[in-house]
């Protein structure tokens, strides 16, 4: 018996952990005003209970951080995060240290896959240099990223809009609890990546 009340009382403090520091999580990085923004693309999900905006500087201009947003994707350019961690969900993800000729030539109706059958978010609004904004076929889930101009640098904010008001208690209560920490984990690790492999590149040719 003292053994299931430990077990219940950790289980109990990891929850009230991750309750308070959900909104941290969803707002890694981004400053007050641009979490409380209206950004393209949030019209795509109007009735969102999760929103997420997560935000990172860069040392380049946004023209030299678009094309490494382009070319997301799986049996692209990967995620730019942990791609050990992708692939013991079964992806087939290898992030891409260059820009890929090939896959700059995103346009609105394309596809970002997320999954290896070539499945992902639909690019739905796009404004090359400046922001993508994709929705998933089912209307649940949207991603935009924006960059904005900060001085010589560049401000890219990400956010994601999801509705829950579909699923089931247990797919909600999996999504507030454990989908919720691992887009963190995952996405600040991509915005990290994003910004090194940016910033290593503009290096590259300052030198050459």
């Amino acid at each position: 018996m003292k053994v299931v009340t430990r077990v219940l009382r950790v289980v109990g403090l990891l929850l009230l952990a991750a309750w308070a520091f959900r909104r941290p999580m969803l707002d890694w990085g981004a400053t007050r005003d641009e979490a409380c923004a209206e950004l393209p693309g949030d019209g795509l999900v109007p009735g969102a209970d999760i929103v997420a905006t997560r935000a990172i500087s860069i040392d380049v201009p946004p023209s030299l951080v678009w094309p490494w947003l382009v070319q997301i994707g799986t049996g692209r350019a990967g995620a730019y995060s942990y791609d050990w961690l992708d692939r013991l969900a079964g992806l087939d993800m290898v992030s891409s240290r260059q820009i890929l000729p090939e896959f700059q030539d995103l346009e609105v109706g394309d596809v970002i896959p997320v999954d290896n059958n070539g499945t992902g978010p639909r690019v739905r609004e796009m404004e090359t240099g400046r922001f993508l904004s994709t929705l998933t076929d089912d209307g649940s889930w949207a991603w935009t990223w924006v960059l904005d101009e900060a001085g010589t640098g560049t401000r890219l904010v990400s956010r994601t809009r999801m509705s829950t008001l579909t699923q089931s208690a247990i797919g909600r209560w999996a999504t507030y609890w454990l989908l919720i920490p691992a887009s963190w984990v995952m996405e600040r690790k991509m915005l990290l990546g994003i910004k090194e492999r940016a910033e290593g590149e503009s290096a590259i040719d300052r030198s050459a």
